[in-house]
């Protein structure tokens, strides 16, 4: 199947310098850690293209939280905290201001970082270079909103041993990027085509956001999800073509991801959505390309029509 390009669309909101966040990160190569199997180069535990198998990558959508292990660690804090003045403050206010001060981050190394996506207690969060922990540090909001969305990614380990954070277990995750913004600055930031009011586009791109964000067990672990949370983050196109259908009297009637027929030493889906008219029940579809061999996700075609063998 022949994509069939559709005008112009912007490739990658994420790469202007006024995004929600300007790195991709692609070009880093990251060795596998021991007793880990490569994705890539044909060990056994080599993961399944078909299946949309668990990957040991994560590009995941959530919020993050700090906790603390351990009666001592919150004791300590409690010390640091009466080092400076608090007057007028919230709690979250000013456990932001106690974490965000240089000679207070041995405090930061010692909580228990927990990313929770739709409320859930999802992964608990390490980084594979100590100085990350700025990244955590700037995940705190001193005034947090239902909009905050923190982004996670990097290599899914083992189950953490319950003395590790208070006997919660969940899978450790490494993380090599994350990225904190609002849902609305996301939205401000996606170029708006010139046929588009604000008013229209904003709540289209809303919504189709929400609807990626709310997919079942989304917890950006498999290949199919890891394409989503990308294109989600990464391609403005599948906002401008939701605002079309939108305007068209269509609905999202769909998302499907499929291995793509390409695949062959590459792991790479198909990302399709699809829009039923209100009216007559007609379903047009549209699709991406999407490389997840590795950490980071990749474009492979722009947004084209789909048309069903």
């Amino acid at each position: 199947m022949e994509p069939a390009e559709q005008g112009e669309q912007a490739a990658d909101f994420g790469s202007s310098g006024d995004a929600p966040f300007a790195a991709n990160g692609a070009g880093n190569t990251l060795a596998p850690r021991v007793g880990v199997p490569c994705p890539t180069c044909g060990n056994e535990g080599t993961l399944s293209v078909a299946g949309l198998a668990d990957s040991l990558y994560v590009y995941a959508l959530g919020r993050i939280e700090a906790r603390f292990p351990r009666p001592s660690v919150e004791k300590e804090y409690v010390q640091a905290t009466g080092r400076g003045d608090t007057a007028k403050q919230t709690d979250k206010q000013v456990f932001h201001a106690v974490l965000s001060k240089r000679e207070n981050r041995y405090l930061a190394r010692q909580l228990c970082w927990i990313l929770s996506i739709q409320g859930l207690e999802t992964y608990i969060l390490q980084p594979r270079d100590p100085s990350d922990y700025d990244l955590l540090v700037e995940s705190i909001r001193p005034l947090p909103s239902p909009l905050n969305i923190d982004v996670v990614v990097g290599l899914r380990g083992a189950i953490a041993p319950p003395e590790l954070c208070n006997g919660l277990i969940l899978p450790i995750v490494q993380f090599d990027q994350i990225y904190s913004f609002d849902r609305d600055d996301l939205i401000k930031a996606i170029p708006k085509p010139k046929e588009f009011a604000a008013e229209n586009f904003g709540p289209a791109a809303e919504e189709l956001f929400d609807r990626i964000m709310q997919m079942a067990d989304n917890a950006g672990a498999t290949d199919d999800h890891r394409a989503l949370n990308y294109l989600a983050m990464r391609y403005s196109a599948i906002y401008s073509i939701a605002a079309e259908q939108y305007a068209r009297a269509c609905s999202l009637s769909g998302v499907d991801v499929r291995p793509s027929r390409l695949t062959g030493t590459r792991k790479i889906v198909d990302v399709i959505f699809s829009f039923s008219n209100r009216n007559t029940d007609v379903t047009e579809k549209f699709f991406v390309r999407v490389d997840v061999t590795e950490e980071f996700p990749y474009l492979i075609t722009k947004m084209s029509t789909y048309y069903d063998r």
